[in-house]
């Protein structure tokens, strides 16, 4: 079955998970996570969207991210991009260090958004990282507390949930983080919506995004995207195109492949014939990926 296309909700609220590829480590040093604010916080105000909760962990990333005009896609493309490009150049390397699509689920806010605040911010707990959340440095549990903030994060909303003042939203929000109910994180996500993956909450929730929106059609043509692909990748267009098995050729390909798909641009058929393969290559190309 193919995959449902990204949702895209201007002022809608996403839980987000980005993972290094193959769960590979996405930072060597603190300073590491410092660049990832940065980058966070430029491109949150180049697309004007909010965080209002986040986690970094070893090899994945947590984000309850708010967009407004600009699809969440292309917001966490850039920060993806950018901060690929910060790593690669301090390992030497070039390649995937995410895996190619992010998770993102659409959020009843009203139902769900204390939740996934709690959920965001027990990861380091769950994964036996601190026993005590105030030892985990970077996520954003701090700011709720009060003792950090960030340019980039909006905490407003999710205390005027909790609390009529700050300093009650507060005293709830540490009742809330303290609770041990690991039961109630794991059943978390039973709720996503049986009718559409893509969606936390109910058939009231649902029924309200009616006529379904999806993402834009991306402006670029498949010839611009495989040649940006191409830079990414530091290889040649010619490469690309020729019956070279290597891992970083193949890894172009996919990606183009499932871009395209994604983002609108091009069937697969069109897709295999610009690369010189053939439609049914392709398309094992991405079962073996279980892209497809």
């Amino acid at each position: 079955m193919p995959r449902l296309p990204r949702l895209h909700v201007p002022g809608g609220c996403y839980h987000v998970i980005l993972r290094g590829n193959h769960r590979e480590d996405l930072f060597a040093e603190a300073d590491d996570r410092y660049e990832l604010n940065g980058i966070v916080a430029q491109v949150l105000e180049k697309y004007e969207a909010r965080a209002h909760a986040f986690c970094w962990m070893t090899n994945h990333l947590h984000l309850l991210a708010q967009i407004k005009d600009v699809p969440l896609a292309k917001v966490m493309q850039l920060i993806a991009q950018r901060y690929a490009r910060y790593r690669h150049k301090q390992l030497d390397t070039t390649g995937h260090l995410f895996e190619r699509r992010y998770k993102a689920w659409l959020i009843d806010t009203d139902a769900y958004f204390v939740a996934l605040i709690r959920y965001i911010h027990r990861n380091p707990v769950r994964a036996g990282m601190v026993v005590n959340l105030d030892d985990y440095a970077w996520s954003s549990h701090h700011s709720y507390c009060g003792s950090e903030s960030y340019s980039w994060l909006c905490v407003d909303f999710g205390l005027g949930l909790l609390g009529k003042t700050v300093a009650s939203a507060r005293r709830a929000y540490r009742i809330l983080i303290d609770q041990q109910d690991y039961a109630s994180e794991e059943r978390l996500f039973d709720d996503v919506h049986p009718d559409d993956p893509r969606v936390l909450g109910g058939d009231a929730f649902l029924k309200s995004l009616a006529p379904p929106r999806i993402v834009p059609r991306s402006r670029l043509t498949l010839d611009e995207l495989i040649e940006q692909v191409c830079l990414q990748h530091g290889l040649s267009i010619d490469v690309i195109r020729s019956k070279s098995k290597h891992r970083r050729a193949t890894d172009a390909r996919v990606e183009i492949a499932i871009r395209s798909r994604d983002e609108r641009i091009a069937t697969l058929t069109h897709v295999a014939a610009r690369l010189g393969r053939s439609h049914a290559a392709m398309s094992q190309l991405l079962k073996r990926r279980g892209s497809e």
